[in-house]
């Protein structure tokens, strides 16, 4: 198997690869980019449906020990 030597090559096929790999290194960067901004909105969406079901705990905890000191505050005050 021969390959050739890049520098044997004229300069419009130099010029010819070069575009060739700009091309492919834009097309690598808008899927890199893409690929980022769906994984960063992945983990926020993540993040803030665990908060929300933590604000819905603590807001139900907080609803149930006001409804229990109503119903007998000497309970609590021990």
């Amino acid at each position: 198997m021969c390959v050739e030597r890049p520098e044997s090559y004229s300069p419009t096929v130099l010029n010819s690869l070069h575009e060739q790999a700009r091309r492919r290194a834009l097309e690598l960067r808008r899927e890199a980019v893409g690929d980022f901004w769906r994984g960063a909105d992945a983990a926020w969406s993540a993040g803030l449906a665990t908060a929300r079901r933590s604000a819905q705990r603590l807001a139900h905890s907080l609803a149930r020990h006001v409804r229990l000191r109503q119903e007998s505050p000497s309970r609590l005050e021990g």
